[in-house]
């Protein structure tokens, strides 16, 4: 059984998609998944990069294209009365509910539904009080015990050479996004052309550097 660790923050519309399509991917497939909530902010922060939702005309196409790609899977969408949102309360939440290490997949899920179903504002006060309501913590989401937990989380990925949400780490080795999940699939399965394309991206020589 291959153990993978899910990079996501519930602010990513990919993360949500990657979350609700992992599934099916990898169907057939003997896996666990840890789920790992982390600040994307601090991934930004340490590449020194802007995020999707910072740039004018990406911002356009993403929300564009990711209510395309709900639809073409299947996938219930709809975007956030505002976005980005400040995500801490729900990651934060997220590590209040952990109660084996990591939150499950049923906390993610109700989460990743909060943010991206039923066009509402995901940092709603009051929306997010029924949503703490109904997950029942067994911490205090602004306790310093959960607010560590959310560091040391975001702190490990960038260790791990994380540089994006959602990333899927499994046999050392990083798929990021959506797309990648066949990619991971095929890993998992010990399909031989992805050594093949590990060993051709490790022999390209840095070129120009800005």
């Amino acid at each position: 059984m291959k153990h993978i660790d899910c990079y996501l923050d519930f602010i990513s519309p990919y993360a949500y998609l990657a979350f609700e399509r992992l599934p099916r991917a990898l169907e057939g497939l003997s896996y666990q998944v840890s789920y790992r909530p982390i600040l994307f902010a601090g991934l930004l922060q340490h590449h020194g990069q802007l995020g999707p939702a910072e740039i004018a005309p990406k911002r356009d196409w993403t929300y564009r294209q990711v209510l395309w790609l709900a639809r073409e899977h299947g996938i219930a969408m709809d975007l956030p009365a505002a976005h980005p949102f400040n995500p801490l309360a729900l990651l934060r939440l997220a590590w209040a509910c952990a109660r084996q290490g990591a939150p499950n997949r049923y906390v993610c899920e109700t989460i990743f539904r909060h943010a991206w179903q039923g066009g509402a504002a995901a940092d709603d006060a009051a929306r997010l009080q029924a949503l703490t309501a109904q997950l029942v913590p067994t911490r205090d989401p602004a306790g310093a015990e959960v607010k560590q937990a959310l560091r040391a989380a975001t702190d490990a990925a960038l260790a791990a050479g994380v540089f994006g949400v959602p990333t899927f780490a499994v046999d050392g080795r990083l798929f990021w996004g959506l797309d990648a999940l066949p990619m991971l699939r095929a890993q998992i399965e010990g399909d031989v052309r992805v050594d093949a394309v590990w060993a051709a991206a490790a022999s390209v020589a840095q070129g120009v550097r800005r």
